[in-house]
């Protein structure tokens, strides 16, 4: 069923897994920022994007692997599906949760980083049905939902780190002391 895949799941692999590395380097470098806030925004915004790189990583692999019987390939699958689909459901709650004193999530949050994956997530889980199925077609399905999860993935990681180094000036910017005035930095007065 998928013969002619290879290069293509691979890719598809491979890809998630180098993101995944270069977002736990972003992930140190926001050491000083508000431990409370960046505990929260992991949890709802980190997590699942890093979850959806992994499930990307992990169906390619099955889905390239010799000798591997189609029923457990597909309930493997279905796991994944399930997992995310969870992890969606999480993170469209914990978005919609306002935290007193927060800023208010952007508009785009709700919908990009759980209404969208939470939506994939089912499709990939009717899929499977497909695959186990053996259906022609729930390969063309699968490949294009691993490509949705990824560039969704890929979306939230930009949108994840470009907020999380603005977090970091900031909280720089604040723990900074102030220069008299006229003064400037690197002066040497």
């Amino acid at each position: 069923m998928f013969q002619g895949w290879d290069s293509f799941f691979q890719i598809t692999g491979e890809v998630p897994a180098t993101l995944i590395g270069l977002i736990f380097v972003v992930a140190t470098l926001t050491q000083g920022g508000d431990r409370a806030r960046l505990l929260r925004a992991v949890s709802i915004y980190l997590t699942p994007t890093v979850l959806h790189f992994s499930i990307v990583l992990c169906v390619s692999a099955l889905a390239v692997a010799p000798r591997f019987y189609p029923g457990w390939r597909a309930a493997l699958f279905a796991v994944a599906a399930l997992t995310g689909l969870g992890n969606g459901i999480w993170a469209c709650i914990g978005i919609s949760r306002r935290q007193p004193g927060a800023d208010p999530p952007h508009w785009s949050d709700q919908w990009l980083y759980g209404v969208a994956p939470t939506a994939l997530y089912v499709l990939l889980l009717a899929d499977t049905v497909a695959v186990a199925a053996r259906t022609p077609w729930a390969v063309d399905v699968l490949a294009v939902l691993l490509l949705a999860l990824l560039l969704i993935g890929v979306r939230n990681a930009w949108d994840l780190i470009t907020w999380m180094a603005s977090s970091r000036n900031i909280a720089a910017s604040a723990a900074a002391p102030a220069l008299p005035s006229g003064e400037q930095e690197g002066d040497g007065r």
